[in-house]
């Protein structure tokens, strides 16, 4: 009896290891962890742009940061591994898509009216100044839909005025894109996996068709039939015709539109990081959440010059808010970097200068918070002696 009691109870063991071992992981922990990441991660200093936004590969322990005309990649300690040189346009927000494993950022080219998302394939970025033209380390997706909004007539004068806010033209005020995140589609949390892109607006105080945010949706999976090299002296068109959906968010007229745009796993919220706004009548945050749990509604897109109708929507009600336009918000960095590590911590990204034998140069970190969703201010540093987030390969 005795030996078969012990055979029984090494098969309950088993069979519970077993069940263990087949437990779906959570989203960012499907391998061991090897490391804690670290309370900073230096950038570097740059002759380049300022910093416009940063992706983390957790499971690889890499870090890319945008420098406006400069991507750099580094290790967890800030050591540069690779760097892609070369850009004219501008180079914006970043987010690393988990399924293919690609770095995926905003670039403008707002003169030749070619509005694009570059795809790094992160992995062969293998040494400093690398060619985005020339190196196969950058394809590129034309995004159609912005460009009809960007060169939109609004007036109806039959002249496009070009990259200005002095303008009637730009429909929703659209200055091109700038924040990007991967997300589930808007209110189908936990749901498909798509590539929101942000519009940028510019800033005008006198127009009334600038006061959205306005976000476009796309399912990427097949998106390798449009890839083309980058090629600046004869920009492609091919991309796909339109969004898989549109949304607006109405936040009133910030200055560039959404600078660094994120989708939160923790809370299933989405943060849209922004340049304070100059426009009368608004409380001008710089910190906007979209509410996850909240599902578009079909409704009236406010102080459009005709009657318009699209898919709302909705801040969530918590942080500051202002009565008379009805918006919330908080006052917060994060247009320089914002990344969610889906546990209630939040990579900020922080840009600066300084001078050295050779002149100027951009500098960037990216600095661990916590999300306290306090006001003013929601973010609080992350002591380094309670840090303890690991790193997974």
């Amino acid at each position: 009896m005795h030996r078969h009691l012990r055979g029984l109870l090494t098969a309950v063991v088993l069979l519970a290891v077993a069940a263990i071992g087949t437990t779906a992981p959570t989203a960012h922990a499907t391998d061991r962890p090897v490391r804690e990441l670290p309370t900073a991660i230096d950038g570097g200093a740059w002759k380049s742009g300022h910093l416009q936004g940063m992706a983390l590969d957790r499971r690889k322990g890499r870090m890319y940061f945008s420098f406006t005309n400069l991507l750099v990649k580094t290790d967890l300690r800030g050591k540069p591994l690779g760097s892609v040189t070369g850009f004219t346009g501008h180079l914006g927000d970043l987010d690393f898509n988990r399924q293919d494993g690609r770095v995926y950022g905003s670039l403008e080219y707002k003169a030749a009216r070619a509005f694009y998302i570059a795809l790094f394939d992160g992995d062969r970025i293998t040494r400093m100044n690398m060619d985005a033209l020339t190196s196969g380390v950058v394809s590129t997706v034309h995004l159609k839909e912005v460009v009809r909004d960007y060169t939109a007539d609004m007036n109806g004068d039959g002249v496009f005025d070009g990259d200005t806010a002095k303008t009637p033209d730009h429909r929703y005020g659209c200055s091109g894109i700038d924040g990007v995140a991967f997300g589930p589609e808007f209110g189908s949390s936990p749901g498909r996996q798509k590539l929101t892109v942000a519009y940028g607006v510019y800033s005008h105080t006198t127009r009334t068709d600038n006061d959205h945010q306005v976000l476009l949706q796309y399912d990427v999976r097949n998106w390798k039939k449009y890839e083309r090299p980058l090629t600046e002296s004869a920009p492609h068109t091919s991309g796909p015709a339109a969004p898989d959906g549109k949304y607006f968010v109405y936040t009133g007229n910030t200055t560039y539109g959404v600078q660094n745009l994120e989708y939160d796993g923790h809370s299933g919220n989405w943060l849209m990081a922004a340049y304070k706004g100059t426009k009368p009548g608004f409380p001008h945050y710089t910190l906007f959440v979209v509410d996850g749990q909240k599902r578009p509604v079909w409704g009236d897109i406010r102080g459009q010059q005709r009657p318009e109708r699209g898919r709302l929507l909705s801040l969530l009600p918590e942080g500051l808010h202002h009565t008379p336009s009805g918006t919330y918000g908080w006052q917060s960095a994060g247009q320089y970097g914002l990344v969610s590590l889906d546990d209630g911590r939040f990579y900020l990204g922080e840009a600066g200068k300084i001078q050295d034998g050779t002149g100027t140069k951009e500098t960037g970190e990216a600095v661990l918070h916590r999300w306290t969703g306090n006001a003013p201010t929601p973010f609080t540093k992350v002591d380094p002696a309670v840090r303890r987030m690991p790193v997974v390969r």
